[in-house]
């Protein structure tokens, strides 16, 4: 059936097919190593697969609770209280969704209404816009400043008006890798004291910082805990993206009003995967040892990259290395040629900018195996 005769006005206008499923399909379609999307190419931990087998023929296999699998938020709770020192109520604060995006797209629609202002970092990841403008809101684009992609808090200030409702921040940042420290949030923490206006942190790369540095989260604040929805996921921790199992912790009142969205969204999220990843971490501490294994590889791939003609810009963490090149040609046509001719695919960085801004930066995944690592480095070593 064609429809003829039916005008659909487009919701989002300006976007097309997001970056990622454009470089990923670039590189499957001429055979690229994909050192542009976000995945790991090596194995989850034994036990955890084990565990979702075993649960799987334990027959938990029917809909979960609609805030999550309470072992698992109980797991949640214990990991953030261990971590950051600040105790989230399994029952009443926190919340399992069906990956980052929509635990970011929910807490979003859950308090920005029409002309509601959401101020948001760019570079910045390509879900926040949408978000805000389908709930009616407003983007205010603040800019991180090159080449160290830091917060310019003054202009942060000078965006804020009546109409703020939020502020979104992503550290550790992708695409840049860096990463907030404690004077970010005690700034941030002055700019919304006395206001109405609520935080969003994106921390999925909360167990990625590297050269001694630690993650600052949101969490930790005294201030800004009690206004904040923090978001973490299990994919990047436990290298399984596939699964988009994610969480949202948050002050009872912010999670009243987020699972209001949440049970209209998806309802609730992967039985089986809760029930493992609650197993898993009762009886490990991966994640800690996350930190050490992706900067082995960040300082593996840096120094493979040596040859090549790139500019290594900072990266303090997450598993992205940003690099700039030389010369007139934009981001998006290099990193097609780049796929194309030398076989590595990679993101252009202007794909992050509402106008496209390009500084001639690009950035690659290195959360790969050393092989992978190793064989694209050697092509991109014939560029020099």
């Amino acid at each position: 059936m064609v429809l003829t005769s039916v005008k659909l006005p487009s919701r989002l206008p300006s976007i097309g097919t997001s970056i990622f499923t454009v470089m990923s399909a670039l590189a499957n379609q001429h055979k690229a190593i994909n050192l542009s999307q976000g995945f790991p190419d090596f194995e989850s931990p034994p036990g955890l697969i084990e565990a979702v087998d075993r649960h799987m023929r334990a027959q938990q296999n029917q809909y979960p609770p609609m805030a999550g699998v309470l072992a698992l938020r109980e797991a949640i709770a214990a990991k953030v209280e261990m971590l950051y020192g600040t105790r989230y109520h399994p029952d009443s604060e926190i919340t399992v969704t069906a990956g980052a995006t929509q635990a970011i797209f929910t807490a979003v629609a859950a308090v920005v209404g029409a002309g509601d202002e959401v101020i948001v970092f760019e570079p910045v990841y390509d879900s926040y816009i949408p978000s805000i403008e389908l709930n009616g809101g407003r983007a205010v684009i603040c800019r991180l400043e090159i080449p160290g992609y830091r917060v310019n808090w003054q202009s942060v200030r000078a965006a804020v008006t009546p109409k703020t409702r939020m502020i979104i921040i992503n550290s550790p940042n992708n695409p840049t890798g860096s990463v907030l420290d404690e004077a970010d949030l005690d700034e941030l923490a002055s700019i919304v004291r006395d206001t109405n206006i609520v935080v969003l942190g994106d921390e999925v790369y909360e167990h990625m910082v590297f050269g001694g540095k630690k993650h600052v989260s949101l969490a930790a604040h005294p201030e800004l805990s009690t206004r904040s929805f923090v978001v973490s996921i299990f994919g990047k921790t436990y290298h399984v993206t596939g699964w988009k199992v994610a969480y949202c912790v948050a002050p009872a009142a912010l999670t009243t009003e987020f699972r209001k969205v949440h049970q209209f969204v998806v309802f609730t999220v992967n039985s089986v995967m809760q029930h493992a990843l609650a197993d898993f971490m009762e009886n490990t501490g991966w994640y800690q040892e996350l930190g050490a294994l992706y900067q082995d590889k960040r300082d593996r791939f840096r120094a493979l990259l040596a040859p090549a003609p790139f500019e290594l810009l900072p990266c303090d963490g997450t598993y992205f290395q940003c690099v700039r090149y030389q010369g007139d040609e934009a981001d998006t046509d290099f990193t097609r040629r780049l796929t194309i001719e030398t076989g590595v695919a990679a993101i252009p960085v202007s794909a992050f900018y509402a106008d496209g801004f390009d500084a001639h930066v690009i950035r690659f995944c290195f959360a790969k195996s050393a092989a992978t690592l190793e064989a694209a480095a050697k092509r991109l070593a014939s560029l020099a």
